[in-house]
């Protein structure tokens, strides 16, 4: 019976010959090992994120109305869009990287730069693309006004439509200055203000008698439920807070927790993919300078491609997941 243990005089690896269970090499092997835990935690955030999203199903953000922007065409409705560009764009690069892994095998160097060039391209256009996204939900488009109760308040036109603060608030000329550490104590700090302010919002609503306010309650029919103006006026008459867009503390379009699980459920993702960038860059100067030719093997190409098509399926997840569902 061969002993599988390395001395200093033998001279084998440990990883070596017939040593290699289920025809693996080490790499590879803690590459799947790597995956398969990095899967179980984003199982779990997104099942945090499904039992959240049902516990609190009333109010939850409609996707479609989050999610509705895209690059070069401000003010065009295009619900989800952009997100499906995305989710196409980093599909097309796991299938480059599919050819780029094919092209090692038959030791063909050009062809193996070529895909993994086009490779790193599509995973930058998707990290650029969740940062421009990032962008416009932090910033939002409309407002809203945050009630005592803790309630969401936003404001539409007699057909439904969303109307921004800025179409109808008035302008009081207040000087309300941010309080911050250096015009108080060390201690005193505050958010940085909201363009209006409440009492702004509560004049321009009762300047135009044609708006309406729907509160982030969802009805059977998947739509907000939109008050009657003695009801609107009477719950404006609670508001405590002006948002605009989106933090970890604050959200304009809904329920707060779909704030704090998009920032993380994305980032995160996020960061797997412009880690993955990072890695590809750095296999495809190697495969510039021939590293791989002289060692008559393309495994590592391989070995990074594992993890590329994991973050690809990762994101299938989760645009089902947080998007669609």
């Amino acid at each position: 019976m061969e002993s599988t243990v390395t001395t200093a005089n033998s001279g084998e690896r440990i990883w070596s010959g017939n040593n290699e269970p289920m025809g693996a090499n080490y790499g590879k092997l803690m590459m799947w090992f790597f995956i398969v835990s990095d899967a179980l935690t984003f199982s779990g955030f997104l099942a945090a994120y499904g039992f959240s999203r049902f516990k609190f199903i009333e109010t939850w953000p409609i996707a479609d109305e989050v999610f509705t922007h895209f690059p070069f065409f401000h003010g065009v409705d295009a619900p989800m869009y952009y997100v499906a560009l995305m989710t196409f764009i980093l599909i097309f690069s796991s299938v480059t990287m599919v050819l780029a892994v094919d092209a090692g095998h038959q030791m063909k160097k050009s062809k193996v730069v070529v895909y993994m060039f086009l490779t790193i391209v599509g995973g930058m256009i998707f990290v650029g693309s969740q940062a421009w996204e990032w962008k416009n939900f932090i910033k939002g488009e409309y407002g809203a006004i945050e009630t005592t109760g803790g309630g969401l308040l936003q404001f539409v036109d007699k057909d439904g439509k969303r109307v921004a603060l800025a179409d109808f608030a008035t302008d009081l000329k207040g000087d309300r200055e941010q309080l911050t550490r250096s015009k108080g104590m060390w201690f005193m700090d505050e958010a940085p203000l909201a363009t209006y302010t409440v009492s702004e919002i509560q004049a321009g609503f009762k300047a135009h008698p044609e708006l309406l306010i729907r509160t982030e309650v969802v009805t059977k029919e998947k739509k907000k439920t939109i008050l009657s103006r003695s009801e609107s006026e009477a719950r404006l008459g609670e508001a405590r807070y002006v948002i605009e867009g989106a933090n970890l503390v604050r959200n304009e379009y809904g329920n707060k927790l779909f704030a704090n699980f998009f920032f993380f459920i994305t980032g995160f993702h996020g960061f797997h993919v412009f880690t993955g960038v990072i890695i590809n860059i750095i296999i495809f100067f190697n495969v510039l300078v021939g590293t791989y030719e002289k060692r008559r093997s393309y495994e590592m190409v391989e070995k990074v491609g594992l993890y590329w098509h994991f973050v690809d399926l990762v994101w299938v997840f989760v645009f089902t997941v947080f998007y669609l569902a």
